[in-house]
């Protein structure tokens, strides 16, 4: 087993859940809306666990921070409106924080009442202590929803693994001094996870436990 630690912090998309489909889906419809079209599913993909304020940027050149943020509500809109239909729990995932010891949380870039939503409709939320999602507040990166989970529980950085599949995840983890575990099976550059040094790499569920 890795660790064990007092908080295990979670990444939810392309961690516990198999959600691309949706999500890409969500965002090539947002975007269409805006004129933008024909960008690839690997291309959607690779921004998977970064902000997409970040893709907004990319393919609209001199689109404005009010258009984003436009742009990310019309988002949502149409996220939601799928009911994460094509969206699936990794295998493994269930017996894993079934089995894991301390306290749970996520560390997402969702709202936390989306957040919510996606764990309850899983059967997962019965296994986290906390849902913490991204409010109001600056996204991986920024080592903030991190922190707040730290907060919550009183535990100090060195006792918390945070898991995730994205660089993005790697980097708020060590800005937060927490401990960093990658994982294989996401959406994440394994080359840019690297370049974050996270403590454990795992390729399957089970080696969080075994």
């Amino acid at each position: 087993m890795i660790g064990p630690f007092r908080l295990y912090l979670f990444d939810v998309d392309g961690t516990l859940v198999d959600s691309a489909d949706d999500i890409c889906g969500a965002v090539r419809e947002a975007l269409a809306e805006a004129g933008v079209d024909g960008l690839s599913e690997a291309y959607l993909r690779s921004f998977i666990g970064h902000h997409l304020f970040d893709l907004f940027r990319e393919v609209l050149p001199g689109s404005t921070a009010e258009e984003h943020e436009r742009l990310l509500q019309r988002y949502r809109q149409i996220y939601l409106a799928r009911r994460h239909a094509s969206t699936r729990v990794y295998p493994g995932v269930r017996e894993m924080l079934a089995t894991l010891p301390g306290w749970k949380s996520t560390a997402t870039t969702k709202s936390s009442e989306t957040t919510r939503q996606v764990l309850e409709l899983f059967g997962l939320a019965a296994y986290f202590d906390h849902v913490q999602g991204t409010d109001g507040f600056p996204s991986k990166p920024a080592p903030d929803v991190i922190l707040k989970s730290l907060e919550k529980f009183g535990v100090a950085p060195e006792d918390c693994l945070l898991v995730g599949d994205s660089a993005p995840d790697m980097e708020a983890g060590r800005r937060a001094g927490v401990r960093t575990c990658a994982v294989g099976w996401g959406y994440g550059d394994p080359g840019a996870m690297a370049a974050h040094q996270p403590d454990y790499w795992i390729a399957s569920p089970a080696e969080l436990v075994s």
